[in-house]
């Protein structure tokens, strides 16, 4: 008989975040694992709620009835830890990365979300993270026990091998939320260095999350006077995203930190070759082979990798071949739903 599962989500649940394709897929797949899985619709605010949104959604969790209830980080470690004293219901927490790790956060902010999620984590059963780097930092950092924390990483869809653009130019591509975290301006400063080589910039990815970043990035690109090379195309649908992937020659990712790096894994499916910093998961996502890789925030560093890449077509061939094969590999969301489905179902099962 299938446990029920409430899978507690804020905001938009179709947001085209790598957080929230990860909870719809999973959403999707539980059912097939005998998890009757009920998306359970938090308010949106987080992690940075209001107070009627910390109430409804207190209230929501303790009334609604089932057997477990998996609760999204982004509002879970934003809730007060004495909210959720008294639960009936036995709580996992899907942590996808900690919330005070976020870039652009004041140190006070920062330091207070991670004293707050440190405090809620501790009335989980089990946590849920997107990879084994932030299984590891709970663990450090977050007092976690070992035994309570499992990683599961995304899943990766198959998809054709890329196809390249095909002209004079190399073909940069870059996908992400204009957010500080994922480092477009680094990018943008990174390649006002190379004027003198053939290329063209994409970045996919909404604008509507951090306006100020958002601004930021185009007095950038405007100072640099690049914007005849650099094109924001903002928020595009998967198909779009998937089109943009076939066409280019040379994937970017410029994070300060990553839980995992979702467009990493979709950039290898496709053997795409990288460029990549190692913030968070990200130094592990992808394999030595696969990429030219950098410390987070390095312009200098970003600058060289770039220089090589775009300029040595034999070494994109090469990073590309390492991609293709490492993308083969990777699990499919099926593979993650069924570890989900363990967790949840021992715990409901081990509940008074």
């Amino acid at each position: 008989m299938a446990i029920r599962a409430l899978f507690a989500i804020p905001g938009d649940l179709s947001a085209l975040t790598g957080g929230y394709g990860y909870d719809r897929r999973m959403l999707a797949q539980l059912p097939a694992c005998g998890v009757d899985a009920v998306h359970l619709a938090l308010p949106d605010g987080f992690p940075f709620p209001d107070a009627a949104a910390v109430t409804q959604s207190l209230r929501l969790l303790h009334d609604t009835p089932a057997d477990v209830l998996l609760v999204d980080g982004l509002a879970l470690g934003a809730l007060p830890p004495g909210g959720l004293a008294g639960l009936s219901t036995p709580l996992v927490a899907l942590v996808h990365h900690p919330l005070g790790l976020e870039s652009g956060l004041d140190p006070a902010t920062a330091q207070a979300l991670i004293e707050n999620e440190r405090a809620v984590l501790a009335h989980a059963r089990h946590v849920i993270v997107s990879s084994e780097t932030i299984r590891a930092t709970l663990i450090a950092d977050f007092a976690v026990p070992a035994q309570r924390v499992t990683a599961v990483e995304p899943g990766t869809d198959p998809a054709p091998r890329f196809q390249g653009s095909g002209g004079s130019e190399v073909d940069l591509l870059a996908v992400g939320s204009i957010i500080p975290r994922k480092g477009h301006i680094v990018l943008v400063e990174a390649l006002a260095g190379l004027s003198d080589l053939p290329w063209r910039l994409t970045i996919i990815g909404s604008p509507d999350r951090d306006h100020a970043c958002a601004a930021q990035l185009d007095a950038a690109i405007a100072a640099h006077g690049l914007q005849s090379r650099v094109r924001l195309a903002g928020e595009a649908s998967q198909e779009a995203v998937d089109a943009a992937y076939a066409k280019t020659d040379l994937f970017i990712l410029p994070s300060f930190y990553e839980g995992y790096g979702m467009v990493l894994s979709e950039a290898m499916a496709r053997g795409l070759p990288i460029v990549a910093t190692t913030g968070g998961a990200a130094a592990q996502t992808v394999p030595d082979a696969a990429a030219l890789k950098m410390p987070p925030g390095d312009v200098l560093a970003l600058r060289a990798a770039l220089r090589l890449a775009i300029a040595d077509g034999d070494l994109r061939a090469r990073l590309s071949e390492a991609s293709w094969v490492a993308g083969q590999g990777l699990p499919r969301w099926a593979d993650g739903a069924k570890r989900i489905a363990q967790v949840l179902t021992s715990v409901a099962g081990a509940a008074p």
